[in-house]
């Protein structure tokens, strides 16, 4: 079955970079949910508004169809903001450890600002950290603090998942 990870965090956060390199050291593949959004939901971030759990919905149900259709394990970068987006994750694929990459909002308004190619405007940001639920303890997955450079950013990911493999209620 291999291990499913799902990298999560607000816009700019680094899930893809941070999730590409995580999938290179552990030997799986990497998957970009925003890959799989529909054509109308990434027109909709574009202009700048963003989107719903209507929206949402049938997104989420393919990336959980990525999760659960690995064999050979998977890390995926999806926002997953809520709670609910991670539990209908879970519902597809019930052994997906979740990634919580975070940082302070003055970093990731930095970092979106200084993106151009990326179809996810930096004014979204607020709005995603207004929809942000942190990890619950009875959720499985880690936090990891993106201060700092790259190595050190997947370095901590690697050290904190080697931890929660060990213990399920690992502090994060």
């Amino acid at each position: 079955m291999g291990v499913r990870i799902v990298v999560m965090g607000v816009s700019a956060v680094g899930k893809s970079t941070v999730g590409r390199l995580l999938a290179e050291r552990l030997g799986v593949p990497f998957r970009d949910a925003d890959d799989l959004h529909p054509v109308a939901n990434v027109a909709k971030m574009a202009s700048g508004v963003a989107l719903d759990d209507t929206d949402r919905g049938p997104w989420l149900d393919l990336v959980g169809a990525e999760l659960e259709a690995s064999t050979t394990g998977v890390v995926v970068a999806c926002s997953a903001l809520k709670r609910t987006y991670r539990d209908r994750l879970r519902d597809a694929a019930p052994s997906t450890v979740f990634v919580h990459l975070h940082g302070s909002r003055e970093l990731l308004a930095a970092r979106a600002a200084a993106r151009t190619d990326h179809f996810m405007p930096a004014s979204l940001l607020d709005s995603q950290l207004a929809a942000l639920e942190a990890l619950a303890p009875d959720e499985a997955g880690v936090t990891v603090d993106v201060a700092g450079d790259l190595a050190a950013i997947v370095d901590r990911t690697v050290t904190a998942l080697r931890r929660f493999a060990r213990s399920p209620r690992s502090p994060r």
